[in-house]
């Protein structure tokens, strides 16, 4: 016969309630006000624009070769047809990605050693040097081999600088943000990215429309690279003028000997974090896949259809002009909203949108390629405006810089500026026109993949990190709310 069960006398309960609070405060200790990082809006601010500028360089020099990649393909692939040196171009193009992920697997574990700020520093030399040096490199004609073998080496070294940028850049703004605003001031960091674009385009545009192609091949197509130097002066001395940023401040305050946290950044990037690691891969592959499509393979994809070069290069500015005057509401919309409805608007719109989209810019008139444009770019942007505050809230603070570095660049490697090498053989080898669109609907399939897995962190603290605020009185609230 079964045993009743023992009624708890009310003492009992009134224990174990003790018992409960006392042990949950150990493993959820209260915070104090002094706990909170208070992120005021002035250094936010300082801190958004150093880290923008310096992705807006990196994205300048890529946007540069990207719409120069017919000229390039010209002055250091001399032999075949159009079609082969546009594709040789495009390769040296991609092979600065096939070093991203040493990059990122360099410069992401000693961002988390040493900090943010130095090796974003470090990163900017880096770019601005390779950037300015493929400025000054002679032509096939001139050197013979060299000229094309150099002018690899060159996209190498910006592939492996480029592979600490993004991470750090992503993990510095979101570290300094409040929680609330997160999203709106990562947002400046894809400002930043159309900034680029958008200068580079604009130049090569207006160089291309005061020079003659003979003057274009012959030194004209030198120009924005030599622009790389002063700018990139400019973007490391707001950089240098930085503090490092509160979470990792706190970090250290906090931290076990560098050796140590070496140590476990490192177990944690190959075995904790690989959940996290492949959800990353997934949301930049889609991310990539659709920035690079429209952003830097459109031009020639234009160009070679009979539109014309400056048609094409002014129709891009324009709908990155409109992107770059919306971004920020995006992402203001990401924190109140949250960033899975955001990202899963931008996933859907590319899988339905893409083929209408292209088959307006096959009619090639001037109205028609403008509204694909435009209706892929803001489809883009949803991506563009909520991916910065997304992707670094994806791991802890102590292996942030590091797991984001290496999952992007892997997946940027690998999805990214491959985009218009693959388009561009996949069309030759099929001579389907149509392939760039089923190539962004598969990208938009694996965005919905990833959106409906990942978890909604808008207005969340950072993982490992305090809650952040914008004023000491809303610390002073939280403070008060939790002990409510």
């Amino acid at each position: 016969m079964q045993q009743d069960e023992a009624v708890p006398t009310p003492e009992t309960v009134a224990r174990h309630r003790t018992l409960f609070r006392a042990v949950h405060r150990r493993k959820n200790p209260r915070l104090r006000q002094t706990d909170i990082t208070v992120a005021e809006e002035q250094d936010v601010k300082r801190a958004v624009k150093a880290t923008a500028l310096g992705n807006a360089m990196e994205w300048f020099d890529f946007g540069v070769y990207a719409y120069l990649a017919v000229t390039i393909g010209k002055v250091f692939f001399p032999t075949g047809s159009d079609t082969a040196q546009t594709l040789s171009s495009l390769a040296a193009f991609a092979a600065a990605f096939l070093v991203r992920p040493l990059g990122g697997f360099f410069f992401g574990p000693l961002g988390d050693k040493v900090g943010r700020k130095k090796i974003l520093a470090l990163t900017m030399i880096l770019m601005a040097s390779a950037t300015l040096a493929i400025g000054l490199i002679p032509s096939y004609a001139t050197i013979g081999l060299w000229a094309p073998i150099l002018l690899v080496l060159c996209r190498m070294v910006q592939g492996f600088s480029t592979g600490g940028e993004y991470g750090g850049a992503a993990t510095f703004i979101a570290e300094y943000a409040p929680d609330k605003r997160r999203g709106f001031w990562g947002s400046f960091l894809e400002f930043g990215t159309l900034i680029g674009y958008t200068v580079a385009a604009s130049l090569v545009t207006a160089l291309t429309m005061m020079l003659s192609q003979e003057q274009m091949l012959a030194w004209g197509w030198r120009i924005p690279f030599l622009v790389a130097g002063p700018l990139g002066l400019v973007g490391l001395y707001l950089r240098m003028k930085l503090d490092e940023s509160p979470a990792f401040q706190k970090l250290e305050e906090g931290a076990s000997p560098a050796a140590e946290r070496e140590k476990k950044s490192f177990k944690d990037m190959l075995t904790s974090q690989w959940r996290p690691l492949l959800l990353c891969v997934a949301l930049v592959a889609a991310l990539n896949i659709t920035d690079y499509m429209l952003l830097s393979y459109m031009p020639t994809y234009l160009t070679e259809r009979g539109f014309g070069e400056t048609g094409g290069l002014m129709s891009i500015v324009v709908v990155m002009l409109v992107l770059m005057a919306v971004i920020n509401s995006v992402g203001r919309l990401s924190d109140r909203v949250g960033r899975k409805p955001v990202l899963m608007a931008g996933s859907i719109g590319f899988v339905v949108l893409a083929l209408p989209c292209f088959l307006l810019i096959k009619q090639g008139s001037t109205v028609t390629v403008f509204v694909g444009l435009l209706i892929l770019g803001l489809t883009l942007v949803c991506y563009l405006g909520a991916m910065s505050a997304s992707l670094p809230a994806l791991f802890p603070t102590e292996v942030r810089y590091g797991s984001l570095s290496i999952g992007f660049n892997i997946s940027a490697s690998l999805f990214g500026g491959t985009t218009p090498l693959v388009v561009a053989a996949l069309i030759s080898k099929t001579g389907n026109d149509l392939m760039p669109a089923y190539y962004t609907m598969l990208a938009g399939f694996v965005g919905l993949i990833a959106v409906l897995t990942m978890k909604e962190t808008a207005r969340k603290p950072l993982e490992g990190s305090p809650p952040s605020v914008g004023t000491p009185e809303e610390a002073r609230e939280l403070v008060e709310a939790q002990r409510g």
